[in-house]
């Protein structure tokens, strides 16, 4: 009996210290990320603003929302999300772009998001792009 009641005890300890765990915190970075729905500010490549009608970055253009679950999108690009290299950067996939796009973060506070990458560039594959984007809060 006294057996019976030992483990009984243990099980009924290790539910409760299992249903009591709490939810996992999510870092600063993260909930600044996910909890605005970010409007393109600017977009440039190389220097130059490629935001217009026939811009290299006009799919780009418009609303971006990350999604706490790790879809999202950027404009009309629409796909996955995850932070790397220790939340400085963030690894954006889609079938709508050739490869992964790994973007580096250089802000991401209250009220600005700035993003830079490097992407290959169709007509000059050996000079790659460098492209800059910011984001305000809607």
């Amino acid at each position: 009996m006294k057996n019976l009641l030992m483990v009984s005890a243990i099980f009924i300890m290790a539910y409760c210290l299992q249903s009591c765990k709490k939810d996992e915190v999510k870092s600063e970075r993260f909930n600044l990320l996910t909890g605005h729905i970010w409007v393109a500010d600017s977009l440039f490549a190389n220097g130059n603003d490629e935001s217009g009608d026939t811009g290299l970055l006009r799919k780009f253009k418009g609303e971006t929302k990350f999604n706490e679950d790790g879809t999202g999108y950027v404009g009309q690009i629409q796909g996955t999300w995850k932070f790397a290299m220790n939340e400085s950067a963030i690894i954006i996939s889609s079938d709508s772009l050739p490869i992964p796009v790994t973007t580096m973060i250089e802000e991401l506070i209250e009220t600005s998001l700035k993003i830079t990458t490097s992407y290959p560039d169709l007509l000059n594959p050996q000079d790659p792009m460098d492209v800059r984007m910011t984001f305000k809060p809607k």
